[in-house]
């Protein structure tokens, strides 16, 4: 958590705000196996990163999807808003903003933040629960909203 002094002196404990990205090409995901000294280290998730000073939320998944896959990407659908103050293997509640974004071209490299950037067929997608923090959630929504499509973003 941020801790915030607002202009009467007054203290607070704020949030993070992360976006997720779910990038999807012939029956596959985009997924990357996280690396380094950042929590959940070991296991897949969706592309993804903490939103910086002065861009929006679709600026940062364009950014964090270049930083994290080399892939260059265009925001398509806000996919759900998630303000979950309980998610699972953290003690901070982030805010997570999560996009469907079309991949359009491969431009570069993994950055130090994942050993393993691949995509990964539907039919062979581990668990949810393997997934780093709730992505497994969202990876198994995302899979009900191609079935069968529902009003969007989803509210959590």
């Amino acid at each position: 958590m941020i801790t915030c002094t607002f202009e009467n002196g007054n203290t607070n404990s704020l949030r993070h705000v992360v976006v997720h990205m779910i990038v999807e090409k012939d029956g596959c995901l985009l997924l990357e196996k996280r690396d380094g000294p950042i929590l959940e280290t070991g296991k897949w998730s969706l592309p993804a990163g903490f939103l910086e000073r002065d861009e929006t939320a679709a600026e940062c998944a364009v950014r964090e999807l270049k930083e994290e896959t080399g892939w260059i990407g265009e925001v398509v659908q806000l996919f759900k808003i998630n303000t979950n103050p309980y998610r699972p293997h953290e003690d901070r509640q982030n805010i997570t903003i999560e996009f469907i974004v079309k991949p359009i071209k491969k431009v570069g490299e993994k950055d130090w933040e994942s050993s393993q950037v691949e995509w990964i067929p539907f039919d062979k997608l581990l668990p949810y629960e393997a997934y780093a923090f709730d992505h497994g959630e969202t990876i198994r929504q995302y899979l009900e909203y191609r079935k069968k499509s529902f009003p969007l973003p989803i509210l959590i």
